[in-house]
């Protein structure tokens, strides 16, 4: 062992929490009321790599950890943690750092961890008035946000911003948003336009008795708007702290200037392209990757702008609006390191590990880019992202076990809520999944996520009527969205509409050869139909097209009379096959550093 193993590698008496788990001093493991038994190399092994937690651990370095200078056969280790990673399930939180070693990456509570310490803070959209471009509003609210939670030392716990902006949308009061969430103070504001400056009217109110703490006016010129979430975020901790409130200390942010025409020019830009991207429809979705590409021409340095091109590009993918092989094309312009480009920013790995796996058909290489993202905190792409992954996989506990750990922290997002009821279905547990998308509706009725997986889910189970009600707005209000018009179909199919379902199908093969449209939806129509080859024939298109719904399809319970079929099982077998490759890789590497 080198001299600074000791450094590096710790045996912490003191017990700890992590997801559903906990550990007490004594060695004794908890998943929820049940103990857990751990053999003694187990839980010393548990006990190191939660000591470093985050920082990578080699194989020789829990070697002598665990075993000494006693010689072990080269299989001791990989079947150790082997069975302490199926011991520790639902929680994946023993990663295999490619080449490297081992990561604890589920974060760490303290038994004696006060986790309320600091203030609970949410940040609405400000209100624009007249003149005030209608993104700058919310625009302004997610910078302070990303700022905040991006401090060293946090100076609040800030709320999460799809929650926020959920409940806001709903014409809820800043105090009724407060109260939902459970929040301890609240940031609030108007946005207007004068003459020369735009000027902000923030206020912060305290939810327990509803007090206006303090209010501040801001003005800068329109030339600089780029600096004015950060005069907010400066005069936001000052007054926090000379309020008196118990916050940790803070220092503020290094915040960077944007001083040439062209940068202020590229963060406008980027803001109008940022608010665009995120509304689900096809043609301002195609406007805002032009905007944001301009953006970042214009300023190479801008990284908000290069992470936006590749969810972007990704979401133009799943919704069908993007073929995959062209959203993967900018997806590595932007997230691979190249001698043109500046290094790509740690968000974009979620991306590319998207692309690798659903285009490439690269799970190594796919979970090398999600464990080296895997420190990046919650937003509501990185999350979905890595859930997306999970459930390709097939590995329902973890993606349902990854959403529900989002929620609690993201409690208001619709999308977390219709993902959750979608990866339920998938996982077969129909009850649960019916459950949780009537809580979705009743929490967002009009919410696009909620009428989407909503029209399926209850079409499946027995409640094609009232699905067809949900699904026949949706592909009218959001034009060209092939998933919302196969929705619309499967519901037509279900309640035995069965010539205007054939209509659709054949009106989606005529689009087919004018512009791209995803099929992965569309098996599960033939299906209801009882056309088995056309369903699996749609799949081969999906497939051939390297669709990311393509494995989701594959486990969706609505294609159970394809089970049986020659090529719909081939289909299936090429999943476990890229798991073992996987594996093998593993054990070579552990191998080879052993």
């Amino acid at each position: 062992m080198n001299r600074n193993s000791k450094d590096v590698l710790g045996s912490p008496d003191a017990g700890f929490s992590f997801g559903r788990f906990r550990l007490e001093a004594d060695g004794t493991l908890w998943l929820d009321e049940a103990i857990v038994h751990l053999t003694p190399k187990e839980l010393s092994a548990l006990r190191v790599l939660a000591a470093n937690a985050g920082r990578i651990v080699s194989p020789l370095q829990l070697k002598h950890a665990l075993w000494g200078d006693v010689h072990v056969s080269a299989d001791s280790l990989p079947k150790c943690l082997s069975s302490l990673r199926a011991k520790l399930r639902p929680e994946d939180c023993i990663q295999t750092v490619y080449k490297r070693g081992y990561r604890f990456s589920t974060a760490l509570l303290p038994r004696d961890a006060d986790p309320s310490a600091l203030p609970r803070l949410a940040i609405l959209p400000f209100a624009t008035g007249y003149a005030v471009p209608e993104h700058l509003g919310s625009a302004l609210a997610e910078e302070a946000i990303v700022r905040l939670v991006n401090l060293e030392r946090p100076a609040a716990a800030i709320l999460a911003r799809d929650s926020v902006f959920s409940l806001a949308q709903q014409l809820k009061t800043a105090q009724q948003v407060g109260e939902t969430l459970k929040a301890d103070l609240v940031l609030t504001g108007a946005l207007s336009a004068l003459a020369a400056h735009y000027r902000l009217r923030a206020e912060m109110i305290r939810i327990e008795d509803g007090t206006q703490i303090w209010v501040e006016d801001l003005l800068i010129p329109h030339s600089q708007i780029a600096h004015l979430e950060v005069v907010l975020v400066q005069r936001l901790l000052l007054r926090l702290n000379l309020g008196g409130l118990t916050l940790a200390a803070a220092a503020a942010p290094a915040m960077e200037r944007h001083h040439s025409q062209k940068q202020h020019e590229a963060w406008d830009i980027y803001l109008r392209g940022h608010h665009e991207w995120q509304t689900l429809e096809r043609h301002r979705m195609a406007d805002a990757l032009l905007q944001l590409q301009q953006a970042a021409a214009l300023d190479p340095a801008l990284v908000p702008a290069r992470v936006d091109i590749v969810n972007l590009c990704t979401a133009q993918a799943m919704c069908g609006f993007l073929h995959p092989a062209v959203a993967a094309r900018e997806v590595r312009r932007i997230a691979e390191p190249s001698a043109e480009n500046p290094p790509p920013p740690d968000a974009t790995l979620p991306a590319l590990g998207w692309v690798r796996f659903h285009v490439d058909r690269d799970l190594p290489g796919a979970v090398r880019a999600f464990e080296q993202a895997e420190h990046l905190p919650h937003d509501l792409w990185t999350t979905q992202l890595r859930f997306l992954l999970a459930i390709s996989r097939h590995r329902f506990p973890e993606a349902i076990g990854l959403l529900r750990a989002a929620l609690h922290l993201d409690p208001f997002s619709p999308w977390l809520h219709a993902r959750l009821a979608w990866a339920l279905h998938l996982a077969g547990e129909a009850g649960e999944s019916v459950a949780q998308i009537e809580r979705t509706i009743g929490l967002f009725p009009h919410h696009d996520g909620s009428i989407f997986y909503g029209g399926m889910i209850l079409s499946f189970n027995g409640e094609a009527a009232r699905a067809l009600e949900l699904a026949d707005p949706l592909k009218h209000r959001i034009k060209h969205f092939d998933l919302a018009t196969a929705t619309h179909a499967y519901a037509l199919a279900c309640t035995g509409r069965r010539d205007e379902a054939r209509s659709i199908l054949e009106r989606m093969q005529w689009l087919s050869r004018e512009r791209f449209v995803i099929s992965s939806f569309m098996p599960a129509v033939h299906a209801a139909l009882g056309d088995v080859d056309a369903a699996v024939a749609a799949l081969r298109v999906a497939g051939d097209a390297r669709c990311p719904w393509y494995y989701q399809m594959l486990a969706d319970p609505r294609l159970a009379r394809l089970h049986g079929h020659p090529e719909f099982e081939e289909m299936r077998a090429i999943l476990p096959r890229m798991e073992a490759s996987l594996e093998a890789e593993n054990e070579t590497e552990v191998a080879a550093l052993c």
